[in-house]
C-alpha cells in the first residue's frame, strides 16, 4: 500500500471541496483531493446545479421560440424530446469538467479517484475501482462529500418509470404526464421545466403553501405561473404507496386520492454522503440525514477535521458551498475568516426567483416599521424589448431611516438583479439606503433600472 503525506486532504470535488483545496494550495500547502467519481465536479456539476440549470435554459429557449410571433411567420411551433435536449446540456457539463480538472493540475493538487474511508483521525484510505488502496496522511482534513436525493425504502427506484432528481436526467423518453412528489426548490424547478416542455404535471406538496420561506407575494406569484403553465398543485398531501407497472405509475395518497401518470419523480429531501466514510473509526457521528455538525469555524467535533457544503446541511446551495469551503480552508490556514450566513436565495423556476434579507411576514412579526417599493417588469423598457414582462422587483425598507431590509425578485434574470440590492444592503450605516437608487444613474434600457423605478415608487409612500 502506497502512503502519501500532505498538509491538507480534501474529500470531494464539488464547490466546497474545490474551493477549500485551491485556497490551501495557493497558500503554499501540499494538497490532495479525493473524488469517488471518474470525473471532478461532484453532484453540482453532474446531477444537480449545472445539468438542471442547463436543461432549464434549453427549455426556456424552446418556450420563447414557440411563443414568438416573428418565428410563427416562418413555421409552426417545434417539439423537442427530452433526450435531445439533454444532449445539449452535456456540452456544458463537459466544459465544466475540463475547466475544473485544469484547476487542480494548474495548482499542483494531487487528485485521487476512489472511495474515501477513514482509517484514523489523520489517515484516509482511498480504494479505487480496481480494489487498489492508497493511504493519505494529513494534519488537516476537509469533508466536502455533498449530498444525494433521499430515497424512501418503500418506493421502488429500480422501476424504469420511477425517478429521483439524479436519475431523472437519464430519462430516455418524453412522457406526456408526470407526477412530482415534493414541492421544495427542486420539485418546483422540475415542475416548471417539464410543464415548459408541454407535460401535464401534478405537483404534490406535503405542506400548505409553496416555498414558505419566500415572501408571501413571491410564493403566490410562483403558484400562479406554475398553474398557468399547466401544473396542478396539490397541497397538504402525503403518499401512502407508489406502484409502477408497464404503462405508468399510480400514486395512492393518504387522503384517499389516486393519481396516475407516465412517470413519477421523487423530489423530497436530500441525504448527506457520509455513510461510506467510516466515521465510526474516528468517533465522528452524522445526524439522521447523514449531515455533519460544525461550529462557526466549520470544525467538526474533531478540531482538525472540517466540513462544508451540502454535507453540513443549510443552506445546501452551490453558492454557499463554495464560500463554506473557502472559509473552512481559511480557518485551518489561520487567515481572515467569515462564517457564511447571509446567502441570497436563487430558485431557477421559469420565471426565476431570488431574494436576500427579510420578507414581509418576518418584518411584521418583528414589529419593524417597513414600507414597500416595487417595480413591475411589464413597465420597464428592457423587458418590453425582450418580451420577458412577467415579474417584479420588490424592496422592503425602513419607513424612518430608509434602510434596505429585504430584496425580493421574481422574473427573468432575478438571480442576477438581486445582487445589486444585496451589495447596498451590506454597506454599513447610512450607506445602506433606498436613496442610493435615486442618486445613481442606471444604464437604459436595463433590467437593473427596476431599482430606480422601485425606489421612486417607495419614496412616494413615505410621509
Amino acid at each position: 500500500m502506497a502512503v502519501h503525506h500532505y498538509d491538507v486532504v480534501v474529500i470531494g470535488t464539488g464547490p466546497a471541496g474545490e474551493s477549500a483545496a485551491i485556497n490551501a494550495a495557493k497558500h503554499g500547502k501540499r494538497v490532495a483531493v479525493i473524488e469517488k467519481q471518474s470525473q471532478v465536479g461532484g453532484n453540482c456539476t453532474h446531477w444537480g446545479t449545472i445539468p438542471s440549470k442547463a436543461l432549464r435554459h434549453q427549455v426556456k429557449q424552446i418556450m420563447q421560440f414557440n411563443t414568438n410571433r416573428m418565428f410563427r411567420d416562418i413555421g409552426e411551433p417545434r417539439w423537442f424530446s427530452f433526450p435531445k435536449i439533454m444532449e445539449r446540456c452535456h456540452d456544458t457539463i463537459d466544459k465544466q469538467v475540463a475547466m475544473r480538472t485544469n484547476f487542480y493540475a494548474r495548482n499542483r493538487i494531487d487528485l485521487f479517484n476512489g472511495l474515501a474511508h477513514f482509517k484514523d483521525e489523520h489517515t484516509v484510505l482511498v480504494r479505487d475501482n480496481h480494489e487498489g488502496v492508497e493511504e493519505l496522511v494529513a494534519p488537516k482534513i476537509v469533508i466536502a462529500t455533498g449530498s444525494r436525493p433521499y430515497r424512501p425504502a418503500d418506493i421502488n427506484f429500480r422501476h424504469p418509470r420511477i425517478y429521483c432528481s439524479d436519475t431523472i436526467l437519464s430519462l430516455s423518453h418524453t412522457p406526456r404526464t408526470l407526477i412530482i412528489f415534493g414541492a421544495g426548490v427542486i420539485g418546483c424547478e422540475y415542475a416548471s421545466i417539464f410543464s415548459g416542455l408541454g407535460l401535464k404535471v401534478d405537483l404534490i406538496n406535503n405542506r400548505d403553501s409553496l416555498l414558505s420561506f419566500l415572501d408571501d407575494e413571491i410564493s403566490d406569484a410562483l403558484s400562479y405561473h406554475l398553474r398557468k403553465h399547466g401544473v396542478l398543485i396539490r397541497h397538504n398531501e402525503e403518499y401512502e404507496r407508489v406502484e409502477g407497472d408497464e404503462t405508468g405509475v399510480t400514486v395512492y395518497l393518504k387522503s384517499g386520492k389516486k393519481l396516475r401518470a407516465d412517470a413519477f419523480l421523487w423530489a423530497n429531501g436530500r441525504t448527506g454522503n457520509t455513510d461510506s466514510l467510516g466515521l465510526e473509526n474516528i468517533g465522528l457521528e452524522a445526524n439522521g440525514r447523514g449531515q455533519l455538525h460544525v461550529d462557526e469555524h466549520y470544525r467538526t467535533t474533531i478540531p482538525h477535521i472540517y466540513a462544508g457544503g451540502d454535507v453540513i446541511g443549510w443552506p445546501s446551495l452551490a453558492s454557499a458551498a463554495y464560500d463554506q469551503g473557502l472559509n473552512s480552508s481559511n480557518e485551518l490556514l489561520e487567515k481572515d475568516f467569515r462564517f457564511v450566513s447571509d446567502v441570497p436565495t436563487g430558485i431557477y423556476t421559469i420565471p426565476e426567483i431570488s431574494s436576500f434579507g427579510a420578507n414581509e411576514r418576518e418584518l411584521t412579526e418583528a414589529k419593524v416599521p417597513y414600507e414597500v417599493a416595487q417595480a413591475f417588469f411589464k413597465d420597464t423598457a428592457r423587458a418590453q424589448i425582450t418580451g420577458d414582462t412577467v415579474g417584479m422587483l420588490k424592496i422592503l425598507f425602513h419607513q424612518d431611516t430608509l434602510e434596505l431590509l429585504g430584496i425580493h425578485c421574481f422574473g427573468d434574470q432575478a438571480s442576477e438583479i438581486v445582487h445589486i440590492g444585496q451589495a447596498i444592503m451590506q454597506q454599513k450605516g447610512q450607506a445602506n439606503t433606498l436613496k442610493y437608487f435615486i442618486n445613481t444613474t442606471f444604464n437604459y434600457p436595463t433590467m437593473a433600472e427596476a431599482y430606480r423605478v422601485a425606489a421612486q415608487n417607495g419614496l412616494n409612500r413615505v410621509f
